[in-house]
């Protein structure tokens, strides 16, 4: 386990937890945080250690005043033993989402677009009945455009091309002849298309790539230097692994098996989980737009980010409200091949917590396994709002 002893905790081994200095629950009153980290330290260990487990859960809890802190348990890397570090790259998976609404709601700030801005009147090529889709339906996923990413059109594609992704606005074209799901605006249902039109619009506004848009807009105000969206299958060194765990005995090293660019802004993003720390407690705070898009942007409804995050789940543009037992947090969650997401922070972004899981582990894939991992996003929650002693 990687992270510090405090002295709290070091005195309570020393004396037992029913010593001189009072009853467990007593020792929780005198230093809540501390108490709160040594929670998620325990159910990470438990999280690994059962048989078909992760290899790898990573947690970044960080509170006002203080340093980002590790909580790791396992391996990141099973074909050298080495421990996770809080600068290992991994995939962020649909945690891309709120990096392409923190671009777009920069684009929105600077007037080049409105949230009010139509599919129809920024891009061309789409289909005509996508054309009156806002800017603001996708970012919140009420758009009722087919997800591309569950056609058998994509799935054939994707397999017959792993490393070799096509331009993103071919992602869209695979749903094309589809109708959409409903009235835009009516309902709110998650899809990967979402995201991929916007970055399109992001394109078609500012008349620059959506990556060079990421690195001026996102990146580097926001001291992201570990963070990129690659193309092709590429993870930079030092990495978490992320595997498939559907064998136990043997899982598989699926790291490098799928480029990002077939996920493009619905889900390429690589970052390492100080950079995903970084990036929440940004975009929580509304570094990257104004304070009247943000306030747009808080506009919630009920729907679940996938997977659910911790608590009561709400949508707002390209960012998903947490309620939980110790209270709220802003961001986003994830999963693709070998790795599961979760980042929050505070409105402020002066509290953050992220989990990162080397397996991709969800309700459909293992509801019991999810059910535990949804619990830890939790205890990273409450340690990241805990009061320190």
């Amino acid at each position: 386990m990687l992270r510090p002893i405090g002295i709290a905790l070091a005195l309570a081994l020393a004396v037992g937890a029913t010593g001189p200095f009072g009853s467990a629950d007593a020792a929780r009153e005198r230093d809540p945080a501390g108490a709160a980290d040594r929670a998620l330290d325990r159910a990470l260990d438990r999280f690994v250690d059962v048989q078909g487990g992760p290899p790898a859960v990573v947690a970044v809890v960080q509170r006002p005043g203080a340093d980002a802190t590790l909580h790791a348990a396992g391996i990141a890397d099973l074909a050298n033993d080495d421990p996770p570090t809080i600068d290992d790259h991994m995939r962020l998976a649909s945690v891309a989402k709120a990096f392409s609404g923190a671009a777009a709601l920069s684009v929105v700030a600077d007037g080049m677009l409105s949230l009010t801005d139509t599919l129809g009147a920024r891009v061309s090529g789409l289909p005509a009945a996508w054309a009156d889709v806002t800017l603001a339906q996708l970012l919140q996923h009420t758009s009722g455009l087919p997800d591309f990413s569950d056609s058998k059109e994509f799935r054939d594609a994707l397999r017959a091309s792993l490393l070799t992704p096509p331009p993103p606005a071919t992602l869209l074209s695979y749903v094309a002849g589809e109708p959409l799901l409903f009235e835009p605006g009516t309902k709110y249902h998650y899809s990967n298309s979402d995201n991929i039109a916007v970055g399109l619009m992001v394109e078609a506004a500012t008349g620059r790539s959506y990556e060079q848009n990421l690195e001026d807009r996102v990146f580097a105000p926001l001291g992201l230097t570990s963070t990129s969206l690659p193309g092709d299958a590429a993870l930079p060194e030092p990495a978490l692994h992320g595997y498939d765990v559907s064998s136990p005995a043997d899982p598989e090293d699926v790291s490098v098996a799928l480029a990002a660019g077939w996920t493009w802004a619905s889900g390429g993003i690589v970052a390492s989980p100080a950079d995903a720390n970084r990036f929440v407690r940004g975009y929580a705070a509304g570094t990257t737009t104004n304070p009247p898009t943000r306030k747009e942007q808080r506009s919630f409804l009920p729907g679940s980010s996938e997977p659910p995050g911790p608590g009561t789940n709400a949508a707002g543009l390209a960012i998903f409200r947490y309620s939980t037992k110790c209270g709220t947090v802003y961001g986003h969650t994830g999963n693709t091949a070998g790795y599961t997401q979760f980042v929050g922070a505070t409105k402020d972004g002066s509290r953050s917590a992220t989990v990162s899981i080397s397996a991709q582990i969800t309700p459909k894939s293992n509801t019991k396994r999810f059910g535990e991992l949804r619990r830890i996003f939790g205890l990273a929650v409450c340690a990241a709002l805990a009061k320190s002693a």
